[in-house]
């Protein structure tokens, strides 16, 4: 009986988070209101990086460090937006009188960033190469793809809780972004530091696996942290 209660509640939580997601997906596909200014910021940056530091091109740490500051500045209005639509629209008072599980709305919110980050980074990692980068991505592509894919982990997992607690507030465009930041800088540093070869002219080593254990270890606690707290954040 015990076991039939838990397949029965995993394949709840399982429609829940997807119907969650189906509804973010096309609220964005309809409004264009994340993605889009993501992209063109972190585009515009590059723009902005590749005139103003008066060389053609960049490798190394400079060009990772580049690339992971304007991927977490485009990062941040996508965490502003998350939870906007909930607030304005009576979306989290509809949620809480649903008897569904809580944590359905925050693993939906962390696919609906990630779905923004993937988006964002097909558009601006490409920008980047073409604008500043002097190495080719290929050899490093596939190492280049997992480090994102940690990063981008932290960032949906801290940008959701983050955007949960600060919608609540009268200043949340002012206190997301404050709050945000100096939880999304390891991950900047470890996505930096472990990108920085792959992004070298002479390729000469491959992404440090110490940085991409910290990575990971990173979005482990903020994870469990994130799952915590979630519900207590979702009530007024």
């Amino acid at each position: 009986m015990s076991a039939r209660v838990g397949v029965s509640a995993t394949v709840g939580l399982r429609r829940t988070v997807a119907a969650l997601l189906r509804k973010e997906l096309l609220v964005e596909l309809r409004t264009l209101q994340s993605v889009p200014g993501m992209s063109l910021f972190a585009v515009t940056t590059f723009v902005v990086f590749h005139f103003a530091l008066n060389r053609n091109t960049v490798d190394g740490d400079l060009a990772a460090g580049i690339l992971w500051v304007t991927l977490l500045f485009a990062a941040v209005l996508g965490v502003n937006r998350v939870f906007v639509a909930d607030a304005e629209q009576g979306g989290f008072d509809g949620f809480l009188l649903a008897p569904v599980d809580r944590s359905a709305m925050l693993i939906a919110k962390v696919l609906t960033l990630l779905a923004y980050l993937v988006v964002l980074e097909l558009v601006a990692v490409p920008a980047f190469a073409l604008l500043l980068l002097g190495a080719s991505l290929g050899p490093g592509l596939a190492e280049l793809i997992a480090t994102l894919a940690l990063g981008d982990v932290g960032i949906a997992v801290i940008g959701t809780l983050v955007g949960a607690l600060a919608v609540h507030t009268s200043a949340r465009d002012l206190f997301g972004p404050l709050l945000a930041l100096p939880l999304l800088v390891p991950i900047v540093i470890g996505g930096s530091r472990a990108s920085s070869p792959l992004l070298s002219v002479t390729h000469s080593a491959g992404a440090q696996g110490r940085w991409l254990l910290t990575l990971g270890l990173y979005d482990l606690v903020f994870g469990l942290i994130a799952f915590a707290l979630f519900d207590f954040l979702l009530e007024d």
